[in-house]
């Protein structure tokens, strides 16, 4: 009655060949015990029979798997390791059947599993190589137009010397000062969703007519005709705005709590967000050597063609820092979820830099054209009559949505981070597991990326407003380039700290789909199912071809 348990003590059965005291001397060896996965620092076992095993061989023979029979048994090195009963369980019978449990999937990592959660592979070589490289020449050609607008300043006529002065005078600085607008606007708006994400959604979607609008109309206002072309812009885009709101006001409340739920683990890792820092304080270097570029281009030939390809250069570059800051967050989380692991944000920072690079650049290029195309889809779903050429451009366009979101879609930056894979086989393999769930219709429906886009939006268009009434002031020839300017200097910035958000959310998503019985998965998405399937909750998917379309 009075026996109390003792302490379970690992033992081999007769086809181990090792005791607990010899595994303690090995494992006080530093030179020879395992290191930690997540860092990669993995030494050489020795094994049994004297010789030096690899640590993904010496993983694969001792982690063989559970026992058929018995879940707390592991097969290891061909025996079976178990604990050591305590004496009031070991005067059972050993006649005694095991019970049967039934079989719930588990979350434990297998060998194959680890080896893949540690790939070394670099993805998507080719996009790496041609980003470095149109980066090398990026990076040249700045420095060369920087110099070029120095030796104006220093060597030309009085004239140009007149025009650089009145450039570096009126134009850099409002350029500047929204760039340092939109850093505190974008960590403004993350902290926002991150707080009151029920509150933020609606209030995202309506701020962003507001001040597209107000920014539309005080353009106007100015009665030139740049500045008038550049508000009816943005008067097109309030309206377009205010529309997609109302037609996506009955899915805001679940938008609502998948930000509740997805955030829930960032209490968890406290440095989450230095990726975010490192990436925006680099964009805010690259910017402000690409607003000297652009004065020195001003001094040089083919003017407007370089400072196109300095603007396309631009946007590439930030898209691809967005997307390391998101694969270095959607690994931390990634992670937690499918393996419980609190993992360190540098690392994942690190391998985000390098191994998946590659992937994060050919996605920066996909996936902002893969939404372009999901806006026209959605737009031509709504054409009605029985023209032939309007359906037959329907069906183009439809087509090949259905085609790029198989290949290519923004959530495959979940897989990338975690498992090493290329962008398209991301892609793909997210696809399948949305479809195997039977959540392609909540995911379609999901957003998110919406949400995301219009902060970015919302804050360009207030930089707008401000460098505009400055502008206008000072310089009102520039009043309609500085707004093109500062609009896409608070969009960019904005959208690199909307990076975590969106990968918390696309996480949940694809976590949930690859094992539902997770523990730290709730039942959110499986009431989701359950109402679309009863018809009690209407979705409004991406437009699929339609089946009268279709070729048998």
């Amino acid at each position: 009655m009075g026996a109390t348990a003792e302490p379970a003590v690992e033992r081999e059965s007769e086809g181990g060949g090792r005791g607990t005291e010899e595994e303690g001397r090995e494992e006080k060896l530093g030179g020879e015990e395992l290191k930690d996965v997540e860092r990669g620092e993995v030494g050489f076992r020795k094994g049994v029979d004297g010789s030096y095993q690899h640590p993904t061989e010496y993983n694969a023979s001792m982690l063989r798997g559970l026992h058929p029979t018995n879940p707390l048994n592991i097969v290891i090195n061909g025996g079976t390791r178990v604990t050591t009963p305590s004496p009031v369980h070991a005067s059972i019978p050993r006649s005694t059947p095991t019970p049967s449990y039934p079989s719930v999937p588990r979350s434990t990592p297998t060998p194959q599993s680890i080896t893949t959660l540690n790939s070394r592979k670099y993805t998507n070589k080719f996009s790496l190589f041609l980003f470095l490289l149109h980066l090398v020449i990026a990076v040249g050609l700045v420095g060369f137009l920087v110099f070029k607008g120095i030796q104006g300043l220093i060597e030309s006529s009085e004239n140009i010397k007149k025009w650089e002065k009145t450039v570096l005078k009126y134009y850099v600085p409002q350029v500047e000062a929204a760039s340092f607008l939109s850093i505190t606007l974008a960590f403004a708006w993350q902290k926002a969703v991150r707080e009151w994400p029920k509150l933020m959604v609606p209030f995202i979607l309506w701020s962003t007519f507001v001040t597209s609008l107000s920014a539309g109309a005080l353009l106007l206002c100015f009665q030139t005709p740049p500045t008038d072309g550049v508000g009816v812009c943005f008067i097109a885009f309030a309206i377009c705005n205010g529309l997609y709101a109302c037609w996506v006001s009955q899915r805001t409340k679940f938008c609502c709590i998948m930000f509740l739920k997805s955030l829930e683990p960032l209490s968890k890792f406290p440095d989450i967000n230095r990726p975010i820092y490192a990436m925006l304080g680099a964009g805010f270097l690259w910017m402000s050597l690409w607003n000297l570029a652009v004065i020195g281009a001003l001094n040089f030939y083919f003017t407007p063609l370089i400072i196109i390809l300095l603007a396309l250069s631009l946007a590439w570059v930030t898209e691809v820092m967005r997307n390391i800051a998101n694969i270095t967050v959607s690994r931390v989380i990634a992670l937690y979820y499918l393996r419980g692991m609190q993992s360190s944000t540098q690392f994942c920072f690190q391998r985000a830099l390098t191994y998946n690079l590659g992937s994060a650049c050919l996605g920066s290029l996909f996936v902002p054209t893969i939404e372009a195309l999901r806006i026209v889809a959605r737009g031509l779903n709504l054409l009605q009559g029985e023209d032939e050429f309007m359906f037959s451009c329907a069906n183009c366009c439809l087509g090949l949505m259905d085609f790029i979101f198989k290949f290519g879609n923004g959530w495959a930056f979940v897989q990338i981070a975690a498992y090493g894979k290329g962008f398209v086989k991301a892609s793909q393999d997210t696809w399948e597991l949305f479809e195997r769930q039977k959540i392609v219709d909540i995911v379609d429906s999901d957003i998110t990326s919406s949400i995301c886009f219009l902060t970015g939006v919302c804050s360009g268009s207030i930089c707008v407003i401000v460098a505009a009434a400055w502008t206008v002031k000072v310089h009102g020839g520039f009043t309609a380039t500085i707004s093109l300017h500062a609009f896409c200097v608070g969009y960019l910035m904005t959208r690199i700290a909307m990076a975590l958000p969106y990968a918390c959310v696309s996480c949940y998503y694809v976590c949930y789909a690859e094992n539902p019985q997770n523990r730290l998965f709730d039942e959110t998405i499986r009431d989701r199912q359950k109402m679309i399937e009863s018809r009690q909750e209407v979705v409004v998917p991406t437009p699929r071809v339609p089946a009268r379309f279709r070729r048998a």
